[in-house]
């Protein structure tokens, strides 16, 4: 099935599309930049985007477009423009590839104002959430921890190396490859590290965008001043739910009165070693 994403067609998925350049309902160009094919909707849940598959001739690809509605508000267009243009610079197989055209404008039949669009590689495999979630909710041992710990250690070390940090980690932004090699993925949120960046965090002052993931977003960045550590409290926090198998605010490893994680009791296969190390992230 061909899919037209204008968002005021009547019927996007006509099912005339698929042997036809144009939408059969409201005459929309259906390949994008000559390129692109949509196929499905994936998702349209999250607040500022819809997810959708697309194809390149027979490889598939992921299609991010911006809902309309947030076209007026230039803090979250920069937003996801800025995901397209960090992607770009990052080449390393645990961050999707996102090619020097990947984002791009596209302007609907009769319609003046453009979707923004972002093209990118399709990673198979589900992120870490929906894994343990197929692992029956059995928290992972040592040596899977380590691992993993390793492969994302890896990849924030080449995130914070072009001076970004990533600001939103946790299970649902960590994907798994079918060879095992994780995939950090919705880099949306990423800040780039300036001077200016800077002088607004130690000064406190500046409209700084803040990004917030209950349970695992560090307390500096709840108040708009993240920096590149604040990326190793969320992958600390990641791990303990990994760890665990629990939500973190599960009340058996979360005390709200005094903001504190009890949760090495719940993962007896792991060293104190280890444990200790993901208490320091």
């Amino acid at each position: 099935m061909s899919l037209c994403i204008n968002p005021y067609c009547l019927q996007p998925d006509h099912p005339g599309n698929d042997n036809n350049r144009f939408c059969q309902s409201c005459g929309s160009d259906l390949v994008l930049q000559n390129r692109y094919r949509v196929m499905r909707l994936l998702s349209d849940t999250s607040g500022f985007g819809k997810v959708y598959e697309a194809y390149e001739r027979s490889t598939p690809k992921i299609l991010k477009v911006l809902k309309e509605g947030h076209n007026a508000n230039l803090k979250v267009v920069e937003l996801f423009q800025r995901e397209a243009f960090v992607l770009q610079q990052l080449n390393h197989p645990g961050i999707p590839h996102v090619e020097a055209d990947g984002y791009f404008q596209f302007f609907p039949r009769d319609e003046v104002e453009p979707l923004h669009c972002l093209i990118m590689e399709k990673i198979d495999g589900p992120n870490l959430m929906q894994w343990m979630k197929q692992q029956g909710g059995h928290p992972v041992g040592e040596r899977q921890a380590i691992n993993w710990l390793r492969q994302l250690a890896e990849i924030l070390h080449l995130v914070h190396q072009k001076s970004y940090f990533h600001r939103d980690i946790k299970p649902q932004n960590i994907m798994i490859r079918p060879s095992g090699q994780l995939v950090l993925i919705d880099f949306g949120a990423a800040r780039e590290m300036t001077y200016t960046y800077l002088a607004q965090v130690s000064g406190g002052t500046g409209n700084i965008t803040r990004i917030s993931s209950a349970g695992y977003t560090p307390p500096e960045q709840e108040m708009g001043q993240a920096l590149p550590q604040s990326d190793f409290y969320a992958l600390g926090r990641t791990f303990v739910y990994l760890l665990t198998g629990k939500q973190l605010n599960d009340t058996s490893i979360y005390d709200s009165m005094t903001d504190e994680m009890h949760w090495r009791v719940h993962a007896p296969q792991i060293s104190s070693k280890l444990a200790d190390f993901i208490d320091r992230l």
